[in-house]
């Protein structure tokens, strides 16, 4: 038992939370969604599929130093394989019961987040193509997949401007994704993993991370002004301040001294702009269904 609770930890449950923002920014641009169906995808997602993955990238990554939301994580063992294939299995399964689309999509994406760590493919090992996969699966096509998961047909995902607020989500993990990895450079150039944010360097990756999320923010309120949606640009830049505040505060303190991208940091700037974003999409769905 001890070795199977051991493994639950490095299926790092909690650093789902990180990944809540793309739940939300879906369901905040419907103008209405069946509330328990959206509570079902939810929890297969964020406590079912994002820890599967994550196990499955512990397995084969087997890391000795920190990793996202785990500082000091513990000795892989098979128990950890035991797990990913548990939490696949009810995921999907689940999925299929809500959908046989979203089961799908759900299995697709398990499949794909395996092909980044595992050895005879490792994704990983190639910063443009990794990059390229992780930020649209884990933005655009989990966007169709949580619209999917509530009840659209493929048809009314795939409308105007919905694609567009997808490309809005893709190009915000576009910024953030090689933030996870900023403080890694040395554990990752030891596996032979060459990522985006080693390639980058620490100052391109901190200007890689600022043009994203330029980018995206840009898009995103365009789509709200044309869309008259005027009241999310409010709800949006307020929400979202204190991300800007820390990014920049952190970039500038890392370009005197680079003590500072480190664990702490890192997982301080995911936790920051994962709690503002995620509010600020959740007052705009309170606002969508009672204003």
């Amino acid at each position: 038992m001890q070795s199977y609770r051991s493994a639950l930890t490095l299926l790092r449950i909690p650093f789902s939370v990180y990944l809540m923002p793309v739940f939300w920014f879906a369901l905040s641009t419907l103008q209405s969604f069946d509330a328990w169906r959206a509570v079902v995808v939810f929890l297969i997602l964020h406590l079912l599929v994002y820890p599967a993955s994550n196990g499955y990238n512990s397995y084969y990554d087997r890391d000795e130093g920190s990793i996202g939301g785990l500082e000091r994580p513990p000795q892989v063992t098979r128990e950890l394989m035991h797990l990913v294939l548990l939490f696949d299995v009810l995921a999907v399964l689940l999925a299929l019961w809500l959908s046989p689309l979203f089961g799908c999509l759900v299995a697709l994406y398990l499949l794909i987040s395996k092909a980044y760590s595992y050895k005879g493919i490792r994704l990983k090992k190639y910063p443009i193509l990794s990059t390229f996969v992780v930020t649209v699966f884990q933005g655009a096509f989990t966007y169709f997949m949580v619209q999917v998961g509530v009840g659209l047909t493929a048809s009314e995902v795939l409308q105007q401007p919905n694609v567009w607020f997808a490309v809005v989500s893709t190009l915000f993990l576009c910024g953030s994704y090689p933030l996870t990895q900023i403080y890694q450079h040395q554990e990752d150039a030891q596996r032979g993993d060459t990522t985006l944010s080693l390639l980058l360097g620490i100052k391109g990756t901190y200007l890689f991370a600022a043009i994203s999320l330029l980018l995206g923010t840009g898009l995103l309120l365009w789509l709200y002004f044309t869309n008259y949606q005027v009241h999310n640009i409010f709800i949006f830049l307020v929400c979202t301040a204190p991300i800007v505040y820390f990014f920049a505060g952190w970039a500038l303190r890392a370009l005197k001294d680079t003590r500072v991208v480190n664990y702490s940091n890192t997982m301080l700037m995911n936790k920051i702009s994962s709690l503002c974003i995620s509010l600020a999409f959740i007052l705009m769905i309170v606002a969508n269904l009672y204003f």
